[in-house]
C-alpha cells in the first residue's frame, strides 16, 4: 500500500517541477511513511512520485519500478494477488525481475498482453500509473470496485493525478475551490460517480483505465471500462440451473481462496471484527488458514443500541483469536479526530462511524500491524442491506401474495426502526430518473431524496444561482450504465446501482481506505475479489434474500464458523450512535458547530445562507422526533464537514 502522484505535460518541465512533486508527495506521507522516490524526465514532461508503505518485499521493492530496457516506468498503490503464480509463469518464458515485489508483474504482463489484455490478469485492490516511453503514453488504472482511490485533473497543459485530492491541490494548475453541484451532492450524501467535491478534480471510475497519449503537442485521452458487475438478465437467468447447494459450494470456495490470498504479506495481517456475519466469517476462515491466532480488533460504542462488541467477543473466543476491544466514547467521536477524519476523507459523512474507524486504524498501527483483512463488500454482493430487502419485498416477489410481502416488510421495519431517517426512508419517495432507469426508485436513495428537499434551500443564493436547474439525482443516474440495469431483476438493479455509487463513494472512502491509510494501515476487503463477485452475481435473487433472510447463500456457505446467534441474526446496520442519543454528544457537537459554523465562518465560506442555516440548526436543537433527529443528525454532520473542508482546503 502506498501513495502515487504526478503530472504529464505537453511541454518540457520547468525547474519548479521537482518542488511541485515534492509538495504533492508530502501530502501523501501517511500513505507511505516507509520511503519516497521520484521519476522526473523534464524533456518528456513527466513527473511520477511514490510514497511507500512496505507490505511485500520489505528490502528491494522501492518504486518507481522500471523494465530492464527502461521503456516502462511504474508506480503502484495496492496489492496484486496471485503474483507468485504470474512471476513463475513469466520467468518460465524467459522474463527476469529486478525485485520481489508483487507490483512488478504489471510491467511484464503489459509488455506481453498489451493494454486490454494485461488488465484481465490483475487481481486485487490497486491504483497505478504506467508510462510507456516508446508509445509516449501514460496509463492510469483503478481496481474493479474502487477500493483504492485515484483522482486526476486535466488542463490544456497536461494531466495531474494522485491517490488523494490533497496531492493534486499542491499543483499550481489545480484550482482550490469546491464544485457548486458537488456541494449539493455532498449534502444529500450521494456523490456522482467519477467526481469529487472539488472543481475540475475527477475520480477515475472503478474498473476503468485512462490512457493519456501525447500527440503533436497535445494530450489525447481515452477511458476504457475493463470490468463491471454483470448480473444476468432475466432471460439469461432462465438458463441458469437453480441449484442452491452448488451456489453455496462455489461461494464458499471462492471466499476461502480470496481470504487465503489476502493473508499473503511479509508483515503480520490482522482482522477487523464487528458483530456482523461478514467480518465474523472472515475471521473464522482466516483462523483456519493461519497456524497462529489471528489478531482481531473490534470497536465498542458507549450505547447499547449500537454496540455489537458482545457478539464479536463471542466470535473471537470461539476462534481463539487475540482480541482487542477499542472502547470509544463521545469525546473520541466529536473531538480532534472528527477534523482529522474530514481531512483524510476529503468529503462529508453522515455518521461518525468514519471517525470511529479512523481511531481503530490508529490503534491497529500502534499494535504493530500494517495490514488487516476486512468484511466490506458482502452486503453489496449478497443483498445484505435493509434497503435491498425492502426492494425485494416491494418489487422482486411479484409472484408472492401481498399478505406475505406485507408481513416481510413489517418484520423488517420493526427490526430497523433505529435507522429510519438515515439508511431507510419512513415514507416512499420516487424520482423520475431512477424510475426510468430501473422501473422504480431504489430504497437506498430514498432517504437522501428526503434530505435533498431540506438541504437545497440552505445553500447560499450565489451557489444556487451557479447550479441553476441542476438535478443531483439525474446527474447520478446519467453515470450509471443502463445496459447493466436493463432487463435485470429488481434486487440486481438495487445492488448494482448502490455499488456504482455508495460502495465506492462511502463504504470504501470514509468507511475504508481513507481512514485506514490515514494511519498508514492497509485494509484488504476479501469479499471484493472479482472472482467471488462473478460467482455472487449468478446466485438467484431468492437465494440471496431467502424469505426474510438476507445473505442466505453466504450464511449457508460459512455456517460452520459462525456462532448460532450470529447465523440466525438479521442484518444490523453498523453505525456509531448519533449525536442526539446523549447529552454529552450533543454538547460536543455544539462545540464543533460553534467553531466551524459560527456566523462569521459561514459568511467567509459562502456555502450557506446564514439566516436559513441558523433556523435549521435551531430547529434541530428543538426537535424531539426520533426519525426526524436521525435525518437531521446526518445533515448536521454533512454541513459541519463542508465547513471544515472549506477551512482545510479552500
Amino acid at each position: 500500500m502506498c501513495g502515487i502522484t504526478g503530472f504529464f505535460s505537453t511541454e518540457s518541465l520547468t525547474s519548479e517541477a521537482p518542488a511541485w512533486l515534492n509538495r504533492m508527495m508530502e501530502t501523501l506521507h501517511h500513505r507511505g511513511p516507509d520511503g519516497r522516490n521520484v521519476h522526473i524526465d523534464a524533456a518528456e514532461g513527466l513527473a511520477m512520485g511514490h510514497t511507500r508503505l512496505s507490505i511485500n518485499d520489505l528490502e528491494t521493492g522501492t518504486q518507481p519500478l522500471y523494465s530492464t530496457d527502461r521503456r516502462y516506468t511504474l508506480t503502484v498503490n495496492g496489492e496484486f494477488y496471485d503474483f507468485k503464480k504470474h512471476r513463475a509463469r513469466l520467468m518460465a518464458r524467459g522474463d527476469r525481475f529486478t525485485c520481489r515485489s508483487d507490483s512488478e508483474i504489471a510491467i511484464n504482463l503489459y509488455h506481453h498482453h498489451g493494454l486490454r489484455g494485461f488488465l484481465q490478469h490483475l487481481r486485487g485492490e490497486f491504483a497505478f500509473a504506467l508510462y510507456d516511453k516508446e508509445e509516449d503514453t501514460l496509463i492510469l488504472v483503478r481496481d474493479r470496485f474502487g477500493i483504492r482511490p485515484l483522482f486526476y485533473h486535466l488542463t490544456p497543459k497536461g494531466l495531474v493525478y494522485g491517490s488523494e485530492v490533497k496531492s493534486l491541490l499542491q499543483h499550481p494548475d489545480v484550482p482550490k475551490r469546491f464544485s457548486a453541484p458537488a456541494l449539493l451532492n455532498q449534502l444529500m450524501h450521494t456523490m456522482v460517480p467519477g467526481t469529487s467535491a472539488f472543481e475540475g478534480v475527477q475520480a477515475l471510475k472503478p474498473g476503468h483505465a485512462m490512457v493519456v497519449r501525447r500527440k503533436e503537442g497535445r494530450l489525447q485521452t481515452e477511458t476504457i471500462c475493463y470490468w463491471d458487475m454483470d448480473f444476468p438478465t432475466l432471460e439469461e437467468r432462465k438458463e441458469i440451473p437453480d441449484e442452491p447447494q452448488e451456489d453455496i459450494l462455489r461461494v464458499r470456495e471462492k471466499l476461502i481462496e480470496s481470504v487465503i490470498l489476502r493473508l499473503e504479506a511479509d508483515v503480520p495481517v490482522g482482522a477487523y471484527l464487528s458483530g456482523g456475519i461478514d467480518s465474523c466469517c472472515i475471521l473464522g476462515l482466516a483462523s483456519g488458514a493461519q497456524q497462529s491466532p489471528v489478531k482481531a480488533f473490534t470497536i465498542a460504542f458507549d450505547n447499547a443500541d449500537y454496540d455489537e462488541s458482545h457478539i464479536a467477543r463471542e466470535m473471537a473466543e470461539s476462534m481463539h483469536a487475540d482480541h482487542e476491544l477499542i472502547h470509544l466514547k463521545a469525546a473520541d467521536l466529536y473531538g480532534d479526530a472528527f477534523e482529522k477524519t474530514v481531512w483524510h476523507a476529503e468529503r462529508t459523512f453522515y455518521n461518525t462511524l468514519g471517525v470511529a474507524k479512523f481511531l481503530m486504524s490508529k490503534r491497529v498501527r500502534e499494535c504493530g500491524y500494517k495490514s488487516v483483512i476486512t468484511g466490506e463488500g458482502a452486503d453489496e454482493l449478497f443483498g445484505g442491506y435493509p434497503s435491498f430487502k425492502r426492494d425485494m419485498f416491494l418489487h422482486g416477489l411479484k409472484d408472492e401474495p401481498e399478505s406475505v410481502r406485507a408481513e416481510y416488510r413489517a418484520a423488517m421495519d420493526r427490526t430497523n426502526a433505529l435507522f429510519k431517517g438515515a439508511i431507510l426512508a419512513e415514507n416512499e419517495m420516487r424520482h423520475p430518473a431512477f424510475d426510468a432507469l430501473c422501473g422504480f426508485t431504489p430504497n437506498w436513495i430514498q432517504p437522501w431524496l428526503a434530505s435533498l428537499e431540506i438541504v437545497r434551500p440552505l445553500l447560499h443564493d450565489d451557489v444556487l444561482a451557479a447550479m441553476g436547474d441542476y438535478d443531483p439525482i439525474e446527474a447520478i443516474v446519467a453515470e450509471i450504465n443502463p445496459q447493466q440495469v436493463e432487463g435485470r431483476h429488481p434486487l440486481d438493479q438495487a445492488q448494482y446501482t448502490w455499488s456504482k455509487t455508495m460502495l465506492e463513494g462511502q463504504i470504501l472512502n470514509w468507511g475504508g481506505d481513507r481512514v485506514d491509510m490515514a494511519n498508514s494501515m492497509e485494509s484488504r476487503p476479501a469479499f471484493l475479489d472479482h472472482y467471488l463477485a462473478e460467482v455472487a452475481v449468478r446466485v438467484a435473487p431468492h437465494h440471496r434474500i431467502h424469505g426474510n433472510i438476507e445473505k442466505w447463500v453466504l450464511r449457508e456457505a460459512v455456517k460452520g464458523v459462525l456462532p448460532e446467534v450470529l447465523y440466525k441474526r438479521e442484518k444490523f446496520a453498523f453505525m456509531a450512535p448519533p449525536a442526539h442519543t446523549d447529552k454529552l454528544k450533543q454538547q460536543l457537537l455544539k462545540n464543533l458547530l460553534d467553531r466551524f459554523v459560527a456566523d462569521e465562518h459561514v459568511r467567509a465560506a459562502g456555502i450557506f445562507d446564514q439566516r436559513r442555516l441558523r433556523a435549521f440548526i435551531d430547529g434541530y436543537h428543538a426537535d424531539s422526533d426520533p426519525v426526524s433527529l436521525v435525518r437531521k443528525d446526518a445533515l448536521i454532520n454533512h454541513i459541519l464537514c463542508l465547513q471544515i473542508l472549506h477551512r482545510q482546503y479552500c
